[in-house]
């Protein structure tokens, strides 16, 4: 590695010199500094990280906290896309990305807080499930800039999918369609995006007179093909089969296809289904699946500009939520019901 003392021989100056040329101090007259920075651009001089950190207080480097409870990783339809859109901008913006490590089985493991310190993070982006979670809670409500992906904290700033008004316009649509025997297999019930779904369904259903039944709304797991089709073949067996079933991910309604299939169910002539995150693959699908594209590009973009001007202006960012609405995808897979 070429040093600032290679530099200052190779120009015959001081190393003070060469130091005040490359963080460009007025008090170097500019053909002495242009001189050394074209020197150091030959020599193929790299500014130490720890030292320019040390100087400016910032490593330039953000962290990001993924926990995802489906164990997708950066499979993630939903996931994947918010971290593209997180790292395009963050990287644009002159920012690094480290994901912080989450395995937890060694005997000199550190917390996600210890974890940020010791890298020097200027801030985090936390895209996870388990919010009860001690470390998480520990990071969160550290003075490190955190903005949070799909959740609302108090005090803190986070980015958040409008899954109230999905859920609407999603019941909406089916009620539209003449649909009134509706289920909804949900995922996890602790899940905050999943009490804004039920509630919203519920409401829906009040709101159009639409009966309550206890056995349409049943817990499933998100991404998760095997409790969608074990649901799916329960809500099959019930004596008044609901005419319309929504689950709680595009992922989860492929386990649903499958069970109405093998049950002799065409979709949507003899049964209608709708889905949940607008992937290309619901889309692509025959027939193609009634979803609800959540904006995860814009989410991932929102979170990084957010989390830059925490970084560099903090005084400017008041706590907040942001919520991004999502599109309702017709699609084929919902059909016009009549008694």
């Amino acid at each position: 590695m070429v040093s600032m003392k290679a530099i200052a021989q190779a120009c015959g100056v001081s190393v003070a010199t060469v130091s005040k040329a490359l963080s460009n101090h007025n008090d170097i007259g500019i053909e002495t500094k242009t001189r050394i920075r074209m020197m150091a651009k030959e020599m193929g001089y790299l500014p130490n990280s720890a030292a320019k950190a040390l100087k400016t207080k910032r490593s330039d480097t953000v962290g990001v906290l993924y926990l995802d409870a489906s164990n997708g990783g950066l499979t993630h339809d939903f996931f994947a896309t918010v971290l593209n859109g997180f790292k395009e901008t963050i990287e644009h913006k002159g920012y690094d990305i480290t994901f912080i490590n989450v395995s937890k089985n060694g005997k000199n493991d550190m917390s996600y807080l210890n974890h940020c310190r010791y890298r020097g993070f200027d801030g985090v982006l936390i895209a996870c499930i388990d919010y009860d979670n001690e470390d998480v809670i520990e990071l969160i409500e550290s003075d490190i800039p955190v903005v949070m992906i799909d959740h609302g904290w108090p005090g803190k700033c986070g980015i958040l999918s409008n899954n109230v008004k999905g859920m609407q316009d999603l019941m909406d649509f089916v009620i539209s369609k003449g649909h009134r025997k509706i289920a909804y297999i949900h995922g996890d019930a602790s899940s905050v995006v999943t009490q804004e779904r039920v509630k919203m369904y519920r409401q829906m259903c009040e709101r159009n007179n639409i009966p309550l039944r206890p056995e349409y709304l049943r817990e499933g797991k998100y991404r998760d093909t095997v409790s969608s089709r074990q649901q799916t073949e329960a809500l099959l067996a019930l004596q008044e089969p609901p005419t319309c079933i929504l689950y709680p991910d595009d992922f989860a309604a492929f386990g649903g296809m499958n069970a109405l299939r093998d049950a002799g169910k065409r979709i949507p002539e003899d049964i209608s289904i709708a889905g949940y995150d607008g992937t290309l693959l619901a889309r692509s699908y025959q027939p193609a699946l009634t979803t609800v594209a959540q904006n995860t590009e814009e989410m991932g973009r929102r979170a990084a500009e957010l989390l830059v001007r925490m970084i560099e202006k903090p005084r400017s960012v008041e706590p907040r939520n942001i919520v991004i609405d999502g599109d309702l995808l017709q699609g084929e897979s919902v059909a016009e019901y009549q008694e």
